[in-house]
C-alpha cells in the first residue's frame, strides 16, 4: 500500500505563474544586454582596452546564456505528461549549469590574457572606456532590477542575476581602470581590473555549477538530514523498519521521497494504515528545513519478503 500528498493542482498553477514571470524578466534584460554588447564591441576595438573586451566578452557569454535561459524557462512551462511525468522542469537546472560553464571559461580565458598584459601592456584609450563602462553600468543596474525580485524563482533565475551582476562588476571595473589610465597613465591597470572581474566571476560561477549538479545527480537535498528522518519515522507508532528510504530535487523548491515502511502484524492487522500514512506525510512536510510536499511511502507487513525473494 502505498500514499502520496495531493495539491499537485495549486503548485502547478504557482509554477505556471512563476514561468510567465521570468521568460518576461529574461526578455527584458536580453534586449538590453544584446544592445550593449554591440556598442562594447565597437568601444573595446577603438580603445583597445582588455578590460572593455572582457566585458564585452562576458556579456557576449551572458547573451547566450540568458537565450538558453530564456528557453529553459519557456520548457519549464511544459505541462507534465504520461511521458514526462514532471514536465520540463529540469530544463532549467540544465540552463543554469550551462550558463555557470560558460562563465567559468570565459573567466579563464581572460585570466590567461590579463597576466600576459601585466608583462606586456598594450596601450590604452581611456576616453572610451568611460562612456562604454557608464552605459554599461546603467544597463546592468537596470537589469538587476529587473531580475532582483525572480532570482529566488530557480537555479536558472539565479544564474542569470548572477551573470548581469558579473557584468555590473565589469562595468565598475572598466570605469575604473579608465580613470586611473587617464589620471597616472598606467597602463596595467586595464588587466588589474581584469583579473579581479575574473577573481569575482569564477568562484561562484563554480558554486552555482556545483548547486545545478546536485540537482541532476539527484542528491539528497543539502539541508536535509535523512538519517534523522529514518529517525522520525521509526518513532511513529506501529513502525519496526524503514528502508529503501530516497531523497532527490527534479527542480529547485520540488524535492521528493520514497520509503518502505515495515509496520507490525497488529498495525496491519487494525488496519489503520491511513492514519500513519497521513502522519508520515505530515512528519517529511513539517518536521525538516526541507519541506517534502511529495512524498510515497509503501507500507509493508512485518512478514513481507523482498521482491527479489517473491520473484
Amino acid at each position: 500500500m502505498s500514499g502520496r500528498n495531493g495539491g499537485q493542482h495549486p503548485a502547478a498553477h504557482a509554477h505556471t505563474h512563476t514561468a510567465t514571470s521570468s521568460i518576461t524578466r529574461l526578455g527584458i534584460v536580453l534586449a538590453l544586454t544584446a544592445t550593449v554588447l554591440i556598442a562594447e564591441v565597437v568601444a573595446a576595438l577603438l580603445s583597445g582596452s582588455l578590460a572593455l573586451l572582457a566585458d564585452a566578452g562576458h556579456m557576449a557569454t551572458d547573451s547566450a546564456g540568458l537565450v538558453i535561459a530564456l528557453g529553459a524557462a519557456m520548457l519549464a512551462r511544459r505541462p507534465a505528461s504520461q511521458h514526462s511525468t514532471w514536465g520540463m522542469r529540469r530544463a532549467e537546472v540544465i540552463g543554469a549549469a550551462l550558463q555557470a560553464g560558460m562563465l567559468s571559461v570565459v573567466g579563464l580565458v581572460v585570466a590567461v590574457r590579463a597576466l600576459t598584459d601585466l608583462v606586456s601592456p598594450s596601450p590604452v584609450a581611456s576616453t572610451p572606456m568611460i562612456v562604454m563602462g557608464v552605459i554599461g553600468l546603467v544597463a546592468n543596474a537596470v537589469g538587476l532590477l529587473v531580475l532582483a525580485g525572480g532570482q529566488g524563482e530557480s537555479l536558472n533565475m539565479r544564474a542569470a542575476f548572477l551573470e548581469v551582476a558579473n557584468d555590473a562588476l565589469g562595468s565598475v571595473g572598466v570605469l575604473v581602470a579608465a580613470v586611473v589610465i587617464a589620471v597616472t597613465g598606467w597602463q596595467q591597470a586595464d588587466a588589474v581590473a581584469s583579473l579581479l572581474i575574473v577573481v569575482l566571476i569564477v568562484p561562484r560561477a563554480v558554486s552555482l555549477l556545483r548547486s545545478a549538479g546536485s540537482v541532476l545527480m539527484e542528491l539528497a537535498p543539502q539541508d536535509l538530514d535523512l538519517s534523522e528522518v529514518r529517525r522520525h519515522l521509526m518513532g511513529l507508532d506501529g513502525v519496526v523498519a524503514v528502508h529503501d528510504l530516497h531523497a532527490w530535487t527534479v527542480a529547485p523548491g520540488l524535492p521528493v521521497l520514497t520509503a518502505h515502511i515495515v509496520i507490525t502484524d497488529e498495525r496491519e492487522a487494525a488496519g489503520a494504515t491511513g492514519d500513519l500514512l497521513c502522519a508520515m506525510q505530515s512528519c517529511v512536510a513539517e518536521h525538516f528545513p526541507v519541506s517534502i510536499r511529495h512524498s510515497t511511502f509503501q507500507i509493508e507487513p512485518a512478514g513481507h519478503r523482498e521482491p527479489e525473494a517473491c520473484a
